[in-house]
């Protein structure tokens, strides 16, 4: 194995890492120190060889010219004095003072054997001093060539590091001011995931690339300028324009600079643009960009026809573009670690690629396999036309930093391709690195760039050794090779994931095996159905449509997989805890040959693995003592909001509200074993209450969704009716004095009552105030009230009502337990559990001590979800218990 380049690679990467954040000064400090000893054992390596190489030589010259060439490398006194021993041993007579005929002659060759002797004992000391002469050479000018390669990287990244926080953007940025810009569009749009804080969601917004090309403040002249920004757009109904947008197209611009979230970010601002409305192009996109652009159009026009998953996930497989993914399905995929098939990885290019030039670990005599003989090529010929689909593959895909590493080794592969030499991939991926790092240092600094080389060294260096291990032990090739590279890349990456996302996925690898299968397909029917479209769209049409059965295939296996109680385990946070994992993946890889003599060890390990993932409700039962035995009542523990479930039968639940994230009410979901949901009552359209409702639909057969009739805030009401009308769930209202009945429990809509009674009407508009309100009657007779977010003065008017509440087992605190409760409420419904839902650390102080307080007066018990975790409820009156899983 090759690994000369691996140490320049590491060190431009890690000089780069280093040097971007650093002033001009600093990094001139680094180059100069890392470039100057480099060039001292560069020039003290050359001195080296010389010497090394030259002095044998000349010492076996000088003997020669003494010795006729019997005594290379002998000293010139030693080899002279045997010539001469040998002269008077000739000499007439010797033999017979021997007393032998021909002792003489005997005798001088027995001399001459011994000459010879010694002149190969110093040949052989001449030449391994010259063989250590010219390993330490070796030593010296890898060490240079490492620090010279460090200088580089230190160079070329304080440059760009300058050029980003130069001009007027970063200081107008610290300043929050007002500009009119001309930019450069340098990204396709984005839109972003809509974030809960408190109860009202984020707008959504799309995130575009862009560089500065001129800037002028109200009070300022215009400045020419070359600056990387991050555009914010509120694009609203003039959205669609805005994402159409092709990098290289000029716009004007009005907006306030914000500094970026980060120090050490490739962007100098962040620049939120003002009421956007329809974008004011001032130049078009280039021609080349306008030609991918219409290629990705014409791939998305032929998916328009099929089912939502493979409408979605196709153009992502193919060109990396997941503007239709939904956030459910993108969750699915990061449960199963399967995000990299989204990211255009390698593997995209190196499919096209082999489908031209064979298999990439093959020698020169296999270059000829592939399409590339069908077509006739030659060697050059074939390094030509993939150049051109490399570069092709590049500009439709955009330079994501998994694209350009799979580029960068593609075209060096290629190149050697061209010239007739033996490819040596481990090389070409190190030179790769040094490339890209040299041309873009700020890829020294991406988790993406990051992900994507080492998974490609793991296939590279650990699964043919991984491979040919499970093939001795009897698994079949095709299956080892496979197996072998999701273990190999998943070993190497998962430490990095944890830093991004604290947690590991225990359903990663076999996820990836089955979904392997289908990559290819999909991919080389997508690029068909990518190229055809511009000239045949009904054709494109039937190409797409075959390859959204294995595009179909892969969101299954995502989905199937997230949907698993133990698809993932939460790990330690940050650098420690992906140390922790590198340490115990070690562990295990090492102590993997020991384990598999032992087939009862390895047997055990799976099952306990299967039994991690899968988490049969019995067995988690057992272990946790969460949920009892016959609990009727749930209140999940989902942060910083609302979700509850009534048990309605043996796998049956209503649920009330669905809390802010989709994952966690999901996961409440499936640790109840809930797999049909009759009803869903959403209280109200806040966001802490509705904006889990995708993680509710996701896998479960649901009836109806029950609403408020006030629509407020109106964003998440149109949310609500958007989710339900694509999981094809009906939407009704829910009307004060209506009653309904699922099995054991039953239940009363309190509220909000019809407006006619007009304090109702008064106090309905708010939000908050139009809560639905339930008084329900569960299994065994226990009997609950959910208030929702109900405020004060509602509070007072559901006592007023003809159907006013009365004393009850469980309240569920309303509003997180804010300090805003109706005392009178409080002592009326007096009840024995009080369950406040709220998260950890919130910025609201919920909840208020004082309610606490209050309901601990009135004779509950209080427990809250911060601390307590989800609560479960079981039994009534004497036998009422609550148990909670902190």
């Amino acid at each position: 194995m090759d690994l000369r380049l691996v140490p320049p690679a590491l060190a431009v990467w890690a000089a780069a890492a280093a040097t971007l954040s650093l002033s001009g000064r600093w990094a001139v400090l680094v180059a100069v120190a890392c470039s100057v000893p480099a060039l001292v054992l560069l020039a003290v390596a050359m001195r080296v060889t010389r010497r090394g190489s030259g002095g044998p030589r000349a010492g076996g010259a000088h003997v020669e010219s003494r010795s006729g060439g019997t005594g290379a490398g002998f000293p010139a006194g030693r080899v002279d004095g045997d010539s001469w021993a040998g002269t008077a041993a000739d000499e007439p007579g010797a033999g017979r003072q021997g007393g032998e005929p021909g002792a003489g002659r005997r005798s001088g060759e027995s001399r001459a054997g011994r000459r010879s002797g010694e002149s190969t004992v110093v040949r052989r000391s001449g030449e391994s001093r010259a063989g250590r002469a010219v390993g330490r050479a070796r030593v010296l000018a890898a060490g240079g060539a490492v620090l010279l390669c460090a200088g580089a990287g230190a160079a070329v990244a304080g440059l760009h590091g300058a050029d980003v926080r130069r001009g007027p953007v970063p200081g107008l940025a610290r300043e929050y001011a007002r500009i009119d810009v001309e930019v450069r569009v340098t990204s396709d749009p984005r839109p972003t995931r809509p974030a809960v804080r408190g109860n009202h969601s984020t707008p959504d917004l799309l995130l575009i690339g862009a560089e500065v090309m001129e800037v002028r403040t109200p009070d300022g002249p215009s400045t020419r300028v070359r600056t990387p920004v991050l555009l914010m757009v509120a694009a609203g109904d003039d959205r669609s324009d805005w994402q159409r947008l092709l990098p290289s197209t000029r716009l004007r611009l009005t907006g306030r600079l914000s500094p970026p979230a980060h120090d050490g970010e490739r962007l100098a601002a962040v620049l939120r643009v003002d009421d956007a409305g329809e974008p004011r192009i001032t130049g078009p996109p280039t021609w080349i960009q306008r030609a991918a652009g219409d290629l990705r159009a014409g791939l998305r026009e032929a998916t328009d026809g099929l089912d939502a998953d493979a409408r979605a996930l196709l153009p992502g497989l193919v060109v990396g573009d997941t503007s239709r993914v939904p956030p459910e399905l993108h969750d699915a995929f990061k449960a199963t670690d399967l995000t990299h098939l989204l990211s255009v990885s390698g593997a995209n290019l190196s499919i096209l690629l082999f489908l031209l030039v064979g298999p990439p670990g093959s020698a020169s005599s296999a270059e000829r396999r592939g399409l590339a003989p069908l077509l006739g090529l030659s060697l050059r010929g074939t390094a030509v036309i993939g150049g051109v689909l490399t570069l092709a593959f590049i500009v439709v895909c955009r330079p994501e930093p998994s694209v350009l590493r799979a580029a960068a080794c593609g075209l060096i592969t290629l190149l050697a391709i061209g010239t007739g030499r033996r490819r040596s991939l481990i090389p070409a991926l190190a030179a790769a690195v040094v490339l890209l790092v040299l041309y873009d240092p700020w890829l020294a600094r991406s988790y993406g760039f990051l992900l994507s080389v080492l998974a490609t060294g793991a296939l590279l260096t650990l699964a043919p050794r991984w491979s040919a291990a499970l093939w001795a032990r009897r698994v079949p090739g095709r299956l080892a090779e496979v197996l072998a590279a999701a273990a190999a890349a998943q070993a190497v990456c998962a430490p990095v994931v944890v830093v991004l996302a604290s947690r590991v996925s225990l359903v990663a690898v076999p996820c990836n095996l089955l979904a392997e299968f289908a990559v290819a397909p999909a991919t080389v029917l997508g690029f068909v159905a990518l190229a055809v479209a511009p000239v045949a769209p009904s054709a494109a049409d039937a190409v797409a449509r075959v390859a959204s059965w294995p595009a179909g295939w892969i969101a299954t296996v995502a989905r199937t997989g997230a949907g698993l109680s133990g698809a993932e385990v939460q790990w330690p946070e940050g650098w420690s805890g992906a140390a922790l994992l590198a340490g115990l993946t070690v562990s295990a890889v090492l102590l993997a040959p020991r384990l598999a003599r032992r087939p009862w060890i390895c047997g055990a390990v799976g099952l306990l693995l299967v039994l991690a993932v899968l988490r049969p409700v019995p067995l988690t039962r057992i272990m946790t003592g969460w949920p009892p035995p016959g609990w009727s009542f749930a209140l999940c523990d989902v942060g910083q909001g609302d979700a509850m479930v009534l048990a309605a039968g043996d796998g049956t639940g209503v649920v009330v509200d669905a809390g802010p994230d989709p994952r966690a009410v999901d996961r409440c979901l499936r640790d109840l074993a809930v797999t049909r949901v009759p009803l869903v009552v959403l209280t109200h359209f806040h966001a802490d209450h509705v904006r889990g409702l995708p993680g509710v639909l996701r896998g479960r057969a649901v009836g109806a969704i029950q609403t408020t009739s006030l629509e407020e805030p109106p964003g998440q009401a149109a949310f609500v009716r958007r989710t339900a009308a694509l999981a094809g769930v009906p939407t009704v209202r829910a009307v004060a004095g209506e009653r309904r009945r699922w099995g054991p429990v039953e239940w009363r809509v309190l509220w909000p009552r019809p407006g006619r009674e007009g304090a109702g009407e008064a106090v309905v508009g708010e939000a908050n105030d139009s809560s639905v309100t339930l008084r329900v009657r569960a299994a065994g007779g226990l009997t609950l009230l959910l208030l929702g977010d109900l405020e004060p003065p509602a509070q007072r008017e559901l006592l007023r009502g003809r159907e006013a509440p009365g004393p009850v087992d469980v309240l569920k605190v309303a509003h997180h337990g804010s300090a805003f409760q109706d005392a009178g409420l409080l002592h009326t419904v007096r009840p024995r559990l009080a369950l406040i839902s709220c998260g950890a650390d919130n910025p609201y102080g919920h909840p208020s001590p004082r309610t606490v307080a209050a309901l601990g007066a009135a004779g509950a018990r209080v427990l809250r979800t911060d601390t307590d975790g989800p609560i479960a409820v079981a039994g009534a009156g004497k036998e009422l218990r609550a148990v909670g899983r902190s």
